[in-house]
């Protein structure tokens, strides 16, 4: 393999802004900052917004288009909008 063509693919600390949650992972991810965690490592540290652990979709607290009120019915009554058979 040639040298310096190579992305620096190493451990990372990836961590949730919103709530803490911390997990590791091996990345390509540009990091500027670094992180010591629990069992001594020092990692490099990468900032999220969200993650699986406070987006709406994967803790069940997203809600469907269709549940809300039959909006998406009153819409197609209005406009004749819909599957044509």
């Amino acid at each position: 393999m040639k040298d310096g063509i190579h992305p620096n693919y190493r451990d990372v600390c990836f961590v949730d802004l919103s709530n803490g949650f911390q997990f590791v992972t091996r990345s390509c991810a540009p990091t500027k900052e670094k992180i010591t965690l629990e069992d001594g490592r020092e990692l490099p540290l990468f900032k999220l917004e969200t993650t699986s652990e406070t987006h709406p979709f994967y803790t069940g607290q997203q809600k469907s288009v269709d549940n809300l009120g039959g909006r998406v019915e009153k819409f197609r009554n209005k406009f004749k909008v819909g599957i044509k058979r």
